[in-house]
């Protein structure tokens, strides 16, 4: 089945027609700029766009970088404040004109990644981790995902975790990988401590082959710790498929 999945990221918007069957995109990326505030109907109005260039008038996922419960925006942690209280199937639905679906971007890079990547088959607990301009995750018991976790909002050194080991504090603070590495562990010790995973898998924008080799030798864990191997197409992928998902549940 083909659905059209969009990816809202921060720095830019990008949408692929996916294969749900086998994870794989048919079509090229087409990305947009993410508007630079970033309000609902701007980010709305980019979903349009792409449904437009595709000529889409199918069913359509989408992953938005916050907590979402039943179609409702309840955060805003690294979006703009007016997205808290809105119901963001039915904005992008009116939108585009297309059957809505959609969920925390962590969620929907580790549910491609349960079904098409590294944690294909995979059993137990896996917590799924991604790494950029925040820390998203997403935690699954035999396959089945946990929604909403916002693990990177742990309390770690007086604050958040993600403000102390995401990607973006190494960039600022110019750290050295191994120097990030040593504020990452401390974060995996933390949610091994607290969730006892099976499996962690590390993804986002440190799951990039040319980085891991600066950083894997630096990270120990309990768990069997594998990089994500979807990169960016996780989380187009994964809206899809949470997309078709949810029809299925619904019916």
């Amino acid at each position: 089945m083909e659905i059209l999945g969009i990816d809202i990221g921060g720095t830019g918007i990008k949408g692929a027609l996916v294969d749900t069957d086998t994870g794989k995109l048919t079509t090229e990326r087409f990305r947009v700029d993410t508007p630079p505030e970033a309000t609902p109907d701007a980010v709305a109005q980019v979903a349009r766009q792409i449904t437009r260039h595709f000529n889409w008038q199918g069913l359509l996922g989408c992953t938005i970088p916050a907590r979402v419960e039943h179609g409702m925006v309840h955060t805003a942690a690294n979006i703009h404040q007016d997205w808290i209280e809105t119901r963001v199937d039915a904005l992008i639905s009116d939108a585009t004109g297309c059957e809505t679906h959609c969920l925390n971007d962590a969620d929907a890079a580790g549910v491609a990644s349960v079904a098409f990547g590294a944690g294909r088959g995979r059993m137990g607990v896996v917590f799924f981790v991604t790494v950029g301009t925040g820390i998203g995750s997403a935690l699954f018991t035999d396959q089945h995902l946990v929604p909403n976790t916002e693990l990177g909002h742990l309390p770690l050194r007086g604050g958040a975790a993600e403000d102390w080991a995401s990607n973006r504090v190494r960039k600022e603070e110019n750290l050295s990988w191994e120097e990030w590495a040593s504020r990452f562990q401390e974060y995996l010790d933390l949610v091994e401590f607290l969730f006892a995973p099976d499996t962690i898998i590390v993804g986002g924008g440190v799951s990039r082959p040319a980085k891991v080799s600066l950083y894997r030798h630096c990270l120990h864990t309990k768990a069997e710790l594998v990089i994500a191997e979807l990169e960016n197409e996780a989380g187009i992928i994964g809206a899809a498929l949470s997309a078709r998902q949810s029809r299925v549940t619904r019916t």
